[in-house]
């Protein structure tokens, strides 16, 4: 700063010599938008179509409720008696003849199970609306997550409920073009269910261009999870089918409940036995939730550039489905370059992520997630930095500035594992100036380009190992 020094006498002046620090944005700040049970934190509904920021399930709790709770569970009761009159009983929950559409609270309980923190909400609507992309797509929530800076992923737990695979994939396409046009985002997609044709329905019902698949990842199968159905006592079937000797008398739900004149109430044995068998009746959901926790996981362990990939998925019994290594050739690589990522169980390894490529898996630039999300993090947080030298002068003392705090940035990613080479100036450049990446013409217009060129790592997706015999020498 130009000083004019009127009084005579001695003057300090402190020269900055030092550039600017480019800070790391977050990475795995996912955004869900579903249906809750409530939205309130001050008021009723304050919180509907409003981006809220949480921490815990607890905190979710609090602010958007529960689960819905199921209506159609029916708990068998058969009771058979031999010559004796000795009695032996078995106790059956089938699967839920009509579940919930909603999944929301499920997808954070399984989201935080793998290793998630900090997320945002989108509640579009309690459980008396009926799932539908005009909720949940660029007319709805996804249009007011498009507000916010601070989510990097994008995730549609009770999607699959919408009516058509057509609408479920159009949706998928809104929010790859959101990530496209703000490029500081991913969205983690589930296949609409998992009937035999779920690729061609995933691959057809999503007609983007290269541009915007880079921008998102697939998954499949459902995971049959360890968390058992919510559901009120009062609303739990009983069928109870006996032979003699006595007449049977039973009432139609657990909370009313008499077997042989005995009142089934809580800690009565059969209360108990009741409650054992319903624990053990499930939630399947989609897998995006918890991709979405080891995404959080392995970014905070390891870093961004690290594949979220032969990683374990907790609170699960399984996959729903078991995929070959046959089935996995046509997922992982197809003609239509859309791949989508397998979830798999190995002997002792457990269910593992088997698959780490973006929609865009033909593309040698773009194929791989971690690469995508490195450089979504390096621009972002590029983007912020360099902000502060807007309208700056446009001269070497600002090219200086900004390349040496570039360098230093790309120096702690290839430090830490992020870029690939022997040396910084092997693994990156960052290139500003006049003559460069400039004309006097781009100076006259107020236009400073700057050009950065990383080598990102890449995975080691196929490990070749190569036997062979080897002649006796001696």
């Amino acid at each position: 700063m130009a000083t004019t020094y009127k009084t005579p006498g001695v003057y300090v002046e402190e020269i900055s010599v030092l550039p600017p620090s480019v800070a790391q944005v977050e990475t795995a700040i996912p955004a869900f938008i579903g249906y809750t049970e409530k939205a309130k934190k001050i008021v009723d509904d304050d919180l509907l179509n409003t981006p809220t920021r949480i921490t815990s399930l607890l905190e979710y709790e609090q602010y958007f409720g529960g689960a819905d709770k199921e209506e159609s569970i029916v708990v068998n009761i058969d009771d058979v008696y031999d010559s004796s009159g000795a009695l032996t009983r078995k106790i059956e929950v089938p699967e839920p003849g009509s579940k919930s559409p909603f999944k929301m609270y499920y997808s954070m309980q399984m989201y935080f199970a793998n290793g998630g923190g900090p997320c945002y909400i989108i509640s579009v609507g309690d459980y008396l609306a009926t799932v539908s992309k005009t909720d949940l797509g660029a007319n709805g929530g996804l249009a007011e997550l498009a507000k916010e800076d601070e989510p990097t992923l994008i995730v549609f737990p009770d999607a699959t409920s919408i009516a058509s695979p057509t609408n479920f994939y159009g949706l998928a396409e809104d929010a790859l073009t959101q990530c496209q046009k703000l490029q500081d985002r991913f969205a983690i997609i589930d296949t609409y269910n998992e009937a035999s044709t779920f690729a061609s329905t995933l691959r057809s019902g999503i007609s983007l261009g290269t541009d915007f698949l880079k921008y998102g990842a697939a998954y499949y199968p459902w995971l049959k999870t360890s968390l058992p159905y919510a559901y009120d006592e009062s609303e739990v079937g009983i069928a109870h089918n006996q032979t003699t000797p006595p007449a049977p008398t039973a009432a139609g739900a657990l909370d009313g409940l008499f077997v042989n004149d005995a009142t089934v109430t809580v800690n009565t044995e059969l209360y108990n036995q009741i409650k054992v068998e319903l624990a053990k009746l499930t939630v399947t959901l989609p897998p995006s939730g918890a991709i979405a926790g080891i995404y959080a996981r392995v970014d905070r362990t390891r870093g961004v550039w690290k594949a979220p990939a032969n990683v374990g998925v907790t609170n699960i019994i399984g996959p729903n489905k078991k995929v070959s290594n046959e089935e996995q050739e046509g997922l992982n690589m197809d003609t239509s370059g859309k791949s989508i990522n397998a979830i798999r169980t190995f002997a002792g390894a457990g269910t593992l992520i088997w698959g780490a490529r973006t929609l865009a898996g033909n593309d040698n630039e773009w194929k791989y997630i971690p690469v995508r999300r490195f450089f979504n993090m390096v621009e972002e947080s590029v983007k912020k930095a360099t902000a502060k030298f807007v309208f700056e002068p446009n001269d070497a003392n600002t090219w200086v500035k900004v390349r040496a705090m570039i360098e230093n940035f790309l120096t702690l990613q290839w430090r830490g594992g992020a870029l690939a080479g022997a040396k910084p100036e092997d693994a990156f450049f960052v290139r500003v100036g006049l003559g460069q990446t400039m004309t006097a013409q781009d100076i006259l217009e107020g236009k400073m380009n700057i050009e950065i060129g990383m080598a990102a790592v890449r995975p080691a997706e196929f490990i070749i190992l190569k036997f062979s015999h080897k002649m006796q020498e001696s």
